[in-house]
């Protein structure tokens, strides 16, 4: 066997543990192990293990930013205020709360990223639903985990894997992101809502609701937190349009709030800290090793050179097929992976974009078709467990392939005709 056969066996190994978590040890020492495998076996060297991690700097601040603003948010209340006011405002109308709750993880997912929406939002339904006798919480716990990924490109910051995809190459301006994208996102957010609502259409209509929820009252300090969340939003956006880099000001803005709110509450940082998904860094990084280590077998530049002749061929034909495929792959081997080969390959194709932003829309969109297509999704499953709910791979897989395709084919669809 050939060292890239070896190579890419490995890298399919690391890919089938972060979904499949065998001995249910966590996705990062999977991914972490299959690094030390090609070390070990100098299949690559220490310094492309470097490379590797190197390019993946701006992300890691991006996420521990962002986990430090939703760890900060999750303490001090504020998502529950948002889910308990949704709930008060459904005044006992179960399609009411259902629009509402889709609305607020619209929201969420555009300005805080889908991971936020599915570790801070999901847990914040779940309380407000118990709160007001909701008899089947499910579908409305299911919106966090469709909008966290169907609302997931918008901006760059609503998805992590935004910033994997352009990793080591030039994240695109805010104008021509909003360009790419804007119609698609809004196409994506409007199916992916319609056919989530006729999979939900009984459980809604047997549904009750109590009409005499208490709006909780909003402490300083989560006003706080909220105003640290808008005004992050704000720079995040300014440094999109001015194309800087996203992780440093992210980084900062999680830094500087939680350092305000913890000092005016006088309560330790160790708490918030301890809470926070440390695990994602490593997983993360790991992942970036195996792509470095696969782009020396050659497989990213052959990948590169079907989808550049693709484009040349046919510019709406390798939109679709590279859509699809991209989506199916997420699906298969989660998109954090599926968008680090994909970002590689769309790198040295330099196709344009319209077809860059076919494979962004498949990593982001793709992942709704099944349990393991993202990391939004497992931690939403991580926290149902937590409440002590459950949803099977294939009742999700039900719901996924009626909502999923048909948003991804007219997503795709809209991207064409820009």
């Amino acid at each position: 066997m050939t060292e890239s056969a070896i190579t890419l066996s490995i890298a399919g190994l690391t890919a089938l543990g972060v979904v499949t978590r065998p001995f249910r040890w966590p996705e990062a020492i999977w991914a972490v192990l299959g690094a030390a495998v090609l070390l070990a076996f100098r299949l690559i060297g220490p310094t492309d293990v470097w490379a590797g991690i190197s390019k993946g700097f701006d992300v890691y601040l991006f996420l521990i930013g962002m986990m430090l603003l939703s760890e900060l948010a999750r303490r001090e209340g504020l998502f529950d205020w948002v889910a308990a006011i949704a709930t008060s405002h459904a005044r006992g109308s179960p399609r009411r709360l259902f629009v509402l709750v889709y609305g607020v993880g619209v929201v969420v997912t555009v300005f805080l990223s889908n991971d936020a929406t599915a570790v801070v939002l999901t847990p914040a339904v779940y309380a407000a639903c118990r709160a007001a006798r909701v008899k089947d919480p499910m579908p409305y716990l299911l919106v966090c985990a469709f909008i966290a990924n169907a609302a997931s490109f918008v901006l760059p910051i609503s998805n992590p894997a935004n910033l994997v995809i352009f990793a080591g190459g030039e994240m695109p301006p805010l104008s021509r992101w909003m360009q790419t994208f804007l119609l698609p996102s809004i196409v994506s957010i409007i199916v992916t809502f319609g056919c989530l609502y006729w999979t939900q259409r009984r459980a809604l209509a047997e549904d009750t609701i109590a009409r005499d929820v208490e709006e909780p009252s909003l402490s300083h300090t989560a006003r706080l937190a909220g105003w640290g969340l808008v005004v992050t939003a704000l720079v995040l956006i300014a440094a999109s349009a001015m194309n800087f880099d996203l992780g440093i000001p992210t980084f900062a803005a999680g830094v500087i709030t939680t350092v305000i709110v913890l000092a005016l509450t006088r309560q330790s940082p160790m708490e918030t800290i301890s809470g926070i998904s440390w695990s994602v860094l490593p997983l993360v990084a790991g992942l970036f090793v195996i792509v470095e280590a696969v782009n020396h077998t050659g497989l990213t530049a052959l990948l590169s050179e079907r989808l550049a002749s693709l484009a040349a061929q046919s510019q709406t034909q390798a939109i679709g097929a590279a859509g699809f495929s991209v989506a199916i792959i997420s699906n298969l081997v989660n998109n954090l992976p599926a968008g680090l080969f994909a970002g590689s390959a769309v790198q040295a194709a330099h196709v344009p974009d319209s077809i860059a932003g076919a494979v962004l829309i498949g990593v982001d969109l793709g992942p709704n078709l099944s349990v393991t297509g993202s990391l939004a999704t497992i931690l939403w499953l991580a926290a149902l467990r937590r409440e002590g709910l459950h949803m099977g791979a294939l009742a999700f897989l039900k719901i996924g392939a009626i909502v999923m395709l048909p948003a991804l084919i007219l997503s795709l669809a809209t991207l064409a005709l820009i």
